[in-house]
């Protein structure tokens, strides 16, 4: 059977190959740094903007994976050519760079050289298909972001243990519901893996870039806003601005946008997906050329 390949330190390779170095920095203390992008209709979506996010990243932890950012870009290119004779005709890939600053030390500056993976496989849709009818759930929770001065969010890193404990604080409350984490002064910041928006009388609103990862999506829907003449803002918001929005919802390179219609067991608006975010996900869906919401329930296995 046919096997997704991927990259690794020049090699392309099955995937069942490519595993972790066990002494490696990145495996030991999440010495790493990420980035995840997908296609549509099995073309990249955003792959520069999501690759020069990438070096941000590299350049702020201080790792030189040894190759160009434009070299790292085609790559990233090639192997979806490589792998697209495994995509099954109205299904699409995700694709995650992971760059660790490799093994040795035992401190940082010793450590090297760095392992550049590429990774490649089909798209899932089940975590999240099933709601873009009735909405996702969330919860904010107590489990804070980190602050900037100690681990600047704007770097997208492997180090997310105050996320998975934000996402079982999530699950307590409300089963099944998605964190949404919030700053030291209470403002709300970002989920876990996902950027926050609101609807407030016809203007969009999200948080501020301070205390975020500032999501390649998040930039989608902000140029969408410009593109059907909606008002958009980022500004401070607290859990009063969500409790009393009139919508809710989530944007991320899986799902794109996901309606979200209760916050800690309160409803949003009505509880039901709203207009603007319909409209929204029409757009997007428009822009890639594929129907995002038909396509995450064709290939779900739980819908």
């Amino acid at each position: 059977m046919d096997e997704f390949v991927g990259y690794h330190n020049g090699k392309w390779l099955p995937m069942s190959r490519i595993a972790p170095d066990p002494s490696d920095r990145g495996t030991v203390l999440g010495d790493q740094v990420t980035d995840v992008e997908r296609t549509f209709n099995g073309k990249s979506f955003r792959m520069r903007e999501h690759v020069r996010r990438l070096y941000k990243s590299l350049k702020y932890v201080r790792v030189d994976p040894g190759l160009t950012e434009q070299e790292m870009y085609d790559l990233s290119e090639e192997g979806i050519r490589r792998n697209e004779h495994l995509r099954p005709e109205g299904q699409d890939m995700n694709i995650v760079h992971i760059i660790t600053r490799g093994a040795g030390g035992p401190r940082a500056w010793g450590a090297g050289p760095p392992n550049v993976y590429i990774k490649y496989s089909l798209a899932g849709y089940d975590m999240f298909a099933p709601h873009y009818a009735k909405g996702m759930h969330g919860v904010i929770t107590r489990t804070r972001s980190y602050e900037p001065a100690a681990l600047d969010p704007k770097v997208k890193h492997l180090s997310r243990l105050n996320m998975s404990l934000a996402e079982v604080e999530a699950n307590d409350l409300d089963p099944g519901s998605w964190p949404i984490l919030t700053d030291k002064d209470g403002n709300i910041t970002e989920g876990s893996g996902y950027n926050v928006f609101i609807v407030t009388d016809g203007v969009i609103r999200t948080p501020t870039d301070t205390a975020i990862l500032a999501g390649i999506s998040r930039d989608m829907v902000l140029d969408l806003a410009k593109q059907l003449e909606v008002p958009a803002s980022e500004e401070d918001l607290q859990p009063y601005d969500v409790y009393t929005a009139d919508e809710c919802f989530f944007s991320s390179t899986p799902f794109s946008i996901l309606p979200v219609t209760y916050v800690d067991k309160r409803p949003i608006g009505d509880g039901r997906p709203g207009p603007m975010t319909k409209n929204l996900l029409a757009a997007w869906s428009e822009a890639v050329g594929i129907d995002v919401v038909d396509q995450a329930l064709r290939f779900a296995a739980n819908v």
